[in-house]
């Protein structure tokens, strides 16, 4: 499935760099997402169950059922907005909200377009034999997985400290680094979205930096 210019894609992930940034904060942030830590520790249990009825559903009936989609669409949201706090992005001081839905107000964003059909062919090889060449690129980027989310070491994590060190002694987020982390995050994003069946559209292996998608800055 290919993307038409200027449209938007199944995936969005956006982010808003929040100033000021407080030079110290970022530094016990690692305690003080130990709640959010946990609860998403048992909701990626429940997302991988979801998951495995969701490759039946679709099997059968081509639909992954709205309800089952908008969970897990829920924790990947609740995901990116704690790794945007901590370790995946420092990109914030917000606190992240205990909450599977969109929250608008809050600076890290995913949305993922629901599909009305998915094919059943490729249900059984896309989030194994297909995700394999991005599996190992962003294997590089974080580190590995984990149940609580991606964001667990590897670049990414060494690009936010990075962060943290230059806000602590400049006062500022370097912006191109800001562009690069959220770029890293939007790919593997993009593919957890791909692997757990939630669209057919394969992942572009491109590195799209910046706070917004760029179909959103080219519409403008």
């Amino acid at each position: 499935m290919e993307t038409q210019r200027g449209s938007y894609p199944p995936v969005t992930v956006t982010a808003a760099l929040d100033k000021p940034l407080s030079r110290w904060l970022w530094l016990v942030k690692w305690i003080l997402a130990i709640p959010h830590w946990i609860v998403l520790f048992f909701l990626w249990i429940a997302f991988l169950v979801v998951t495995v009825i969701a490759f039946f559903a679709i099997l059968f009936t081509e639909r992954f059922p709205r309800g089952l989609f908008d969970f897990n669409l829920g924790v990947l949201r609740w995901s990116w907005r704690v790794s945007y706090y901590s370790y995946g992005a420092l990109g914030t001081d917000r606190y992240p909200p205990f909450s599977l839905g969109p929250e608008p107000d809050y600076p890290a964003r995913l949305d993922i377009a629901y599909p009305e059909r998915l094919s059943r062919s490729m249900v059984l090889v896309k989030w194994w034999l297909l995700a394999i060449p991005h599996y190992l690129v962003i294997a590089f980027f974080t580190g590995g997985m984990r149940a609580t989310g991606w964001w667990s070491g590897g670049l990414i994590t060494l690009l936010a400290l990075i962060a943290g060190f230059a806000v602590t002694f400049t006062e500022r987020y370097p912006r191109d680094l800001f562009a690069l982390v959220v770029g890293l995050n939007r790919w593997v994003l993009r593919v957890a979205a791909y692997a757990s069946l939630m669209t057919d559209a394969y992942p572009p292996f491109r590195l799209d930096q910046g706070g917004e998608e760029p179909v959103a800055q080219e519409a403008r």
